[in-house]
């Protein structure tokens, strides 16, 4: 397919975009280098920008090279839906009332579990909590596990080869977590009302599967990491006292409703600005707000809509080409370097697609939404929420990539073999 003039800039854009996620490691050492604009090099060092800040280039080249118009009409054309509730869900999931529950119930089932308690805390993080994602969604799924793993795991004290095993680990899970259901995982919504797929049949299809991964996946980072670890404040929320039962049953409810309300900004943003008002209102038993990292995600998710939504001319026939098979080893490849969503949406749109294409096309997205940031839509929020954990507070993209490549090949075998 030939593409027309704004179609190939725009890939070149987002060829770019994704050079930038690559390199961002490197503004954040010129801006120790040059501290005169050490503001600037920080700004693009952050990986949670760079989609949003070449989105806007993007838009920028289209003004010039079509017209204003032209170029705010796209920008508005697209469907902002994911980045406004993944915004919204990081923030409830991560207040206080939640997370101090959903902590100590894990501590309580760890302290029954055959190993040390704080081991098997780290395990449940990484399994049980990411399998939970089939329910409260993945991103508040990895915005849960994230905060109760980062004082134990994701810290600088921990050596870099087994923590970036971990997180690749929890990137792997949480994208293949979600699929026990037909609405938690964003590359599963994407096709599940067009090919007719429940959550009786993703669970029958991938669910078992995706289980039993996450658990060898967790049990080989548990053991990798298992001699590195702590006994202290194993559920992270002993210094804080605890929160009343109604304080508690609100945020449930609130962000219950905000993950059964996900595809309906107006109804979700009035309940994210109703849990506002609720926190100012109880104060003192919150938490100070994610929302810095949670409107960085935001924006990068923002920006992924906007450079995505112009890749079609060449990612459509790359999909639609691929045998099964090949397909299946494409999708994982792809969607490293585009979005598992984006993948799957694409393949939704091919008419007459076989049910095993179908199959092989969503096995694939989901084992490699791991590998890179931009794979899975929850990763930003992981990025967003464990840098502080690492060497210059700036998580390295090819280590996550290393990290990844064995959970990955496992999750990869359980969908092709199981």
């Amino acid at each position: 397919m030939t593409p027309t003039p704004i179609e190939a800039i725009a890939a070149c854009i987002f060829a770019l975009a994704l050079l930038h996620t690559f390199l961002a490691k490197q503004f954040e050492r010129l801006s120790r280098r040059f501290e005169r604009h050490a503001g600037v090099f920080h700004l693009l060092g952050e990986v949670e920008v760079v989609f949003g800040f070449w989105a806007i280039v993007l838009v920028i080249a289209m003004a010039l090279a079509v017209d204003g118009g032209a170029a705010i009409q796209y920008a508005e054309s697209r469907n902002y839906t994911e980045p406004l509730f993944v915004v919204a869900v990081m923030v409830v999931a991560a207040s206080r009332p939640i997370m101090q529950t959903v902590t100590r119930s894990l501590h309580a089932v760890a302290r029954r579990m055959p190993v040390e308690t704080h081991v098997a805390t780290v395990w449940l993080g990484l399994a049980a909590v990411p399998l939970l994602g089939s329910l409260v969604t993945e991103p508040a799924a990895m915005t849960i596990a994230a905060l109760m793993l980062a004082p134990q795991v994701f810290r600088p004290l921990m050596p870099s080869g087994p923590k970036y095993f971990a997180l690749g680990v929890l990137f792997v899970n949480i994208s293949i977590g979600g699929t026990l259901t037909s609405f938690a995982a964003p590359p599963v919504l994407m096709v599940a009302n067009v090919w007719g797929w429940d959550s009786a049949f993703m669970f029958s299809n991938f669910g078992w599967k995706a289980a039993i991964a996450v658990v060898i996946n967790a049990t080989l980072a548990t053991l990798m990491l298992r001699r590195h670890l702590v006994d202290g404040n194993p559920d992270g929320t002993q210094h804080d006292a605890p929160v009343p039962l109604p304080v508690v049953l609100v945020h449930t409810v609130l962000l219950a409703g905000i993950v059964v309300f996900a595809h309906h900004p107006v109804i979700f943003l009035a309940l994210f600005l109703m849990f506002f008002g609720f926190m100012q209102a109880y104060e003192r038993y919150q938490s100070p707000p994610v929302l810095r990292e949670a409107l960085l995600v935001g924006f990068f998710l923002a920006g992924l809509v906007v450079l995505g939504g112009m890749q079609a001319w060449w990612l459509q026939p790359v999909v639609s080409s691929l045998a099964p098979l090949e397909l299946y080893f494409g999708a994982m490849a792809l969607t490293a370097i585009t979005d598992n969503a984006a993948l799957t949406y694409l393949g939704s749109l091919i008419t007459g697609i076989a049910d095993e294409t179908k199959y092989m096309l969503v096995a694939g997205a989901v084992a490699g939404g791991g590998l890179t940031v931009i794979a899975n839509a929850p990763n930003p929020a992981g990025v967003a929420l464990l840098k502080k954990g690492f060497t210059h507070e700036t998580i390295s993209i090819g280590g996550l990539l290393l990290g990844a490549l064995v959970p990955t090949a496992i999750a990869g075998a359980a969908f092709l073999v199981l």
